[in-house]
């Protein structure tokens, strides 16, 4: 319960100074002087309250009761280490920011200093007295009242400075640092937009001060900028560089790898590529890994845009293969191939191959690795159950199947080249061809290698289907006598009559390409009629015999 009548004999005495309250003690004084100038050093308003509650025994007979300050214009209790009284609580509650005396039931004198802000209570500080104190302690209590308000108004103050100091520090570092990622952004927007990945190779080294490369997901070079690139390119072995790309993965997408700072390019789960800061001192910063992170970002977007359209240029190539093989008219022909960046008009030759074990996918890639090692200028896609391949000109074709042979790492597959193209109109005739060649390559008795259509001979006029039986039958009927005697005799009588057919019936060229004496030629010639009962004479049957050996060269793989 609030007493009025003390505030009214405080009222009635005057303002509250040494004059007309008393004559306080110079070391009650002094000791104010002291405690004031402490408060006035300290930042916190409860600390504050705490020292000025600790003080009041000094100052007389009076002892602090409570102490409290304004939160959210509630009184909240100072934590003195005493029990709650809530009753004193509602008590000075009830004075609405003014000083006055407090009553509870154990009949104490107790006033309540009301600690005063400029426009606002800031709080209270209560005493507790056996009995009403001198006129000198009361000047002493209230000279510590106003001197605890002064102080907690003062650390207020200067806590709302330091804040709004740090806080206009951190909205200028901010506005600092969204100009400097503005700066990044339009400077790496305007490379990609000019130079794509080169740009922003150029780009983050101008901004970082240090080299930089732009790898693939193997660790092939695509863009260097900057001094002191290394030729050859260091290439690391595949199981280290994996190795390195989880790691990067398990660290957030970026690692430090020796003397480089790695950040992944990878846009969704698919790593596209790797950017490289060359950092021998080890002195990448945050601002630069900002620079390093939005590169990876653009990276990531011009990656992907270029598989995006080479996977169109792909499907683009491969349906134009399929149309061509199948017949088109010209000029749609030939605008597609320029659309896909290819010169149709020319000599062209189809190629088709077939490699048992591997997928297509792998035999393309092979196809497209050796084509630019050997210069070749293709148009690749995928047939049925084989690899459709358009070559620009003539190609070696043995150089071509030694090659796609060492880049597989196997010589196991077949190939087929088709006569020459020079138009669009010829193509699925040369894709006949091209099929045909390699058919007959894969049922002769060496089906691993390389035929042409243009060398087979008559041989293209023999072929009747992908079994070969009708050939087999035709090479029994007019050689099979031969064979098996040359089977059970270890003789080469078939070899003999071969020769003898290529030289056109002469002896001496025939024995000279056997290797054998005029004589024995004769000799093996008349056991060759003795056998067959065919004339060598006959017109027809000579030309049976001839067509029969050249079928049999053939099916044995033999040139």
């Amino acid at each position: 319960m609030v007493t009025s009548g003390y505030r009214e004999s405080v009222a009635s005495a005057g303002p509250r100074n040494a004059n007309s309250w008393g004559r306080p003690h110079r070391s009650d004084l002094r000791s104010l002087l002291v405690l004031s100038i402490k408060m006035f050093s300290d930042r916190d308003e409860e600390h504050i309250l705490t020292l000025a509650m600790t003080a009041v025994a000094s100052l007389g007979s009076c002892v602090a009761e409570a102490g409290y300050l304004v939160r959210d214009k509630s009184l909240v209790p100072v934590s003195s280490g005493q029990k709650p009284n809530h009753a004193l609580d509602d008590a000075v509650q009830a004075l609405g920011g003014e000083d006055g005396a407090v009553t509870t039931d154990d009949g104490a004198w107790r006033w309540a200093f009301a600690l005063r802000r400029t426009g606002a209570p800031g709080g209270y500080l209560v005493v507790r007295a056996p009995s009403e104190p001198s006129r000198d302690e009361i000047f002493l209590l209230n000279a510590l009242a106003q001197q605890t308000a002064a102080a907690m108004s003062n650390a207020s103050l200067r806590r709302l400075y330091e804040e709004r100091a740090t806080g206009n520090a951190q909205l200028l570092q901010t506005v600092f640092d969204l100009e400097r990622r503005c700066q990044v952004h339009e400077v790496l927007i305007r490379a990609i937009t000019t130079d794509g990945e080169q740009g922003i190779a150029d780009a983050l080294s101008e901004l970082t001060g240090r080299p930089v490369a732009v790898e693939d997901r193997f660790g092939n070079l695509r863009a260097w900028a900057g001094p002191g690139c290394p030729d050859p390119y260091p290439k690391p072995a595949a199981e280290r560089r994996e190795e390195e790309l989880r790691r990067a993965i398990r660290q957030g997408g970026s690692i430090r790898q020796k003397d480089r700072m790695l950040v992944l390019v990878q846009p969704r789960e698919e790593i596209l590529g790797v950017l490289a800061l060359i950092d021998p001192e080890n002195t990448v910063d945050a601002h630069e890994m900002l620079v390093l992170e939005h590169g990876a970002m653009l990276l990531a977007l011009e990656f992907t845009h270029q598989h995006k359209l080479a996977v169109v240029e792909l499907r683009l190539r491969r349906e134009l293969v399929d149309d061509l093989i199948t017949g088109t008219d010209d000029a749609s022909a030939y605008a597609r191939s320029e659309a896909v960046s290819h010169d149709l008009r020319g000599a062209h030759h189809v190629v088709v191959l077939r490699w048992p074990g591997l997928s297509d996918d792998k035999l393309i890639r092979a196809v497209e690795h050796t084509a630019v090692g050997l210069q070749l200028k293709i148009l690749v896609a995928r047939g049925s159950k084989l690899v459709v391949v358009l070559v620009r000109g003539r190609p070696d074709v043995q150089a071509l199947y030694r090659a796609i042979g060492r880049e597989l790492g196997t010589t196991t597959g077949a190939m087929g080249v088709g006569g020459r193209c020079d138009s669009p109109a010829d193509f699925p005739r040369s894709y006949f061809e091209a099929v045909t060649a390699l058919e007959i390559r894969l049922m002769s008795r060496s089906p691993e290698g390389a035929s042409s259509y243009d060398e087979l001979g008559v041989f293209r006029i023999l072929h009747t289907g992908e079994d070969g039986t009708e050939i087999e039958r035709f090479v029994h009927d007019w050689l099979g006598a031969l064979i098996d005697y040359d089977s059970r005799r270890n003789a080469d009588l078939v070899p003999t009559l071969s020769h003898y057919l290529e030289c056109g019936g002469n002896y001496d060229q025939a024995a000279a390409a056997l290797l054998i004496h005029r004589s024995t030629l004769r000799y093996r010639l008349q056991r060759i009629r003795e056998i067959t009962g065919f004339d060598l004479a006959d017109v027809d049957q000579r030309l049976n015999l001839h067509l029969a050996t050249r079928a049999q060269k053939v099916l044995q793989g033999t040139p």
